[in-house]
C-alpha cells in the first residue's frame, strides 16, 4: 500500500477528521506565499501589515493591501485541493478545517466550516466602531490611490478583517482549532511549513493527543521530523485529486452556498 492509498482508507474511515492548510495549498491556484524565494514579502516590505504602521500610514498601506488582496488573490481561483476539502464537507467527512490563510480559495471553494486562524479578507472592520461590513460592498480593486483608505460612515478607517502583526489571532477561532485538534483522530495538514506560531501549534496538539497526522507537501517542513506520521511528497492538487478518487469523492461539483 502506497502513502496515497494510506492517505484515503484513514481520511475515509477517521471519526474526526481535521485538516490544517497553509500557504503552500494556494500555490498551485497562482497566490504566491509570503514567505521564501519569490514571496511576497520580496515585492513588499512587511511592515505595511503591521498594525502600528497601518494605523500611522493607513493609505500607503491600504495601496499595498488593495494590491495584494483584492486585485492579485481575487483574480485567482481555488484548485483540486480546496475543492477536496469542500467536497468531504459536503459528504459529512470532516468535522473541521483550520487555515492560516486569508486568500479566500476555500470559501470560494464551498468550505463553510472554517476556523480562520488569521481572520479574512470578506470583512471589513471600522476601526473607530468595530462594526463590519462586507468587503463586496465597496469597490476596493478599483479605488484609486487618492481615494484610499475606504472610511466608514462613522468616520472610521476600514481596516481587512483579518490578524495584522501586532494583533492577537481572534479568539474564537483559535478556541475552535485548538478544541478540534485535540478531540480529532485524523488531522491533514497541507501546505504548512511549520514557521508561523501559534498556528504551528495546532497539528503538535493533534499529535499529541493521539492523532495520525497527514502531511502534504512537495518538500520536508517543521512538521516532518516530530510531529507528521507520514508525507505524501506531492504538490497539493494533484495529492488531493487521487485521493478523491480513490474515495470516490467527485470534487468538480459546486458545493451549496
Amino acid at each position: 500500500m502506497n502513502d496515497i492509498e494510506r492517505a484515503a482508507l484513514l481520511i475515509a474511515g477517521a471519526k474526526k477528521l481535521v485538516a490544517f492548510t497553509g500557504a503552500g495549498i494556494s500555490v498551485e491556484s497562482g497566490i504566491p506565499p509570503f514567505r521564501g524565494e519569490g514571496g511576497i514579502w520580496d515585492k513588499y516590505d512587511p511592515q505595511v501589515l503591521e498594525i502600528s504602521w497601518f494605523v500611522e500610514h493607513p493609505r500607503e498601506s491600504w495601496m499595498v493591501i488593495r494590491d495584494i488582496f483584492y486585485q492579485k488573490f481575487h483574480s485567482k481561483g481555488p484548485n483540486d485541493a480546496h475543492r477536496f476539502l469542500a467536497a468531504l464537507e459536503r459528504e459529512n467527512k470532516i468535522d473541521l478545517l483550520v487555515t492560516q490563510n486569508i486568500d479566500e480559495l476555500h470559501y470560494r471553494a464551498g468550505s463553510r466550516k472554517i476556523a480562520e486562524f488569521h481572520g479574512n479578507a470578506r470583512q471589513l472592520v471600522c476601526m473607530a466602531t468595530g462594526k463590519t461590513i462586507p468587503a463586496s460592498a465597496m469597490d476596493l480593486a478599483h479605488m484609486s490611490d487618492d481615494e484610499l483608505p475606504p472610511m466608514s460612515p462613522d468616520g472610521g478607517i476600514y481596516k481587512p478583517d483579518f490578524t495584522f502583526f501586532g494583533e492577537d489571532i481572534p479568539l474564537e477561532a483559535s478556541h475552535r482549532a485548538k478544541s478540534a485538534a485535540r478531540s480529532c483522530d485524523v488531522m491533514l495538514v497541507i501546505g504548512s511549513t511549520g514557521e508561523v506560531y501559534p498556528a504551528a501549534y495546532i497539528p503538535w496538539e493533534a499529535k499529541e493527543s493521539g492523532a495520525t497526522v497527514i502531511e502534504i507537501n512537495p518538500k520536508p517542513s517543521r512538521f516532518t521530523p516530530h510531529t507528521s506520521t507520514f508525507r505524501i511528497a506531492m504538490k497539493a492538487g494533484e495529492a488531493c485529486a487521487r485521493i478523491a478518487e480513490l474515495m470516490d469523492l467527485d470534487i468538480r461539483r459546486e458545493s451549496a452556498d
